[in-house]
């Protein structure tokens, strides 16, 4: 395991989808902690279900719907429960990795205009600052070398596969797509390379 990368302690997490198993991480590097809630036998032959999955705190706990982050957590973990075997990692990279607070300067910005892309640019920050080895990281040690990934984002597909993890397939995610949240997910379509379709279209 990365050095930097500490495992923590496992435990039950029993929620209204399913029990779940919770393994923490923490990274003494960065002072972050990271999740991977597992359910089944994650270490069989078969590629594993898996969502790479950036905190959230605006849109999961207070209800934003300026993004689909919610929507998306909980259909990744119902998928998951319905076939009984999966993981998501839960990693504390709010606001595309730029943190809570310049994310609601972000906010701002965009409630002048820019998109969500400009907004963090002209913060003078990345357009997206998310490090997805540590998902590898942790992938490897629970055991997993192979996955069917639950995104609309083949940069995350990418930088799996350039850490050593074996992208059998990425499936789309496309939930909760509202008209707060349109201009948001054509941005990431149009200027980030991301893949979703919309209804109608």
């Amino acid at each position: 395991m990365d050095n930097k990368l500490k495992f923590i302690e496992t435990s039950k997490l029993p929620t209204d989808i399913g029990e779940f198993t919770v393994h923490a991480f923490t990274d003494e590097k960065e002072s972050k902690d990271h999740l991977a809630i597992c359910m089944g036998d994650l270490l069989t032959s078969e590629p594993v279900l898996s969502r790479i999955h950036s905190q959230c705190i605006t849109g999961e706990s207070f209800f934003s719907m300026r993004c689909d982050c919610r929507y998306q957590l909980t259909e990744s973990l119902k998928q998951i429960a319905d076939i009984g075997r999966g993981v998501v990692f839960y990693l504390q990279q709010e606001g595309r990795g730029i943190g809570l607070h310049a994310k609601i300067q972000a906010y701002h910005l965009q409630d002048q205009g820019a998109d969500t892309l400009d907004a963090n640019l002209m913060l003078g920050l990345p357009g997206d600052a998310r490090n997805y080895r540590i998902a590898s990281t942790m992938l490897e040690a629970i055991g997993v070398s192979d996955v069917c990934l639950l995104s609309n984002n083949p940069d995350k597909a990418e930088q799996l596969e350039k850490y050593g993890i074996s992208v059998v397939e990425r499936m789309p995610l496309v939930v909760g797509v509202g008209s707060s949240n349109r201009d948001y997910l054509r941005t990431k379509v149009e200027r980030m390379g991301h893949k979703i379709k919309f209804d109608g279209e």
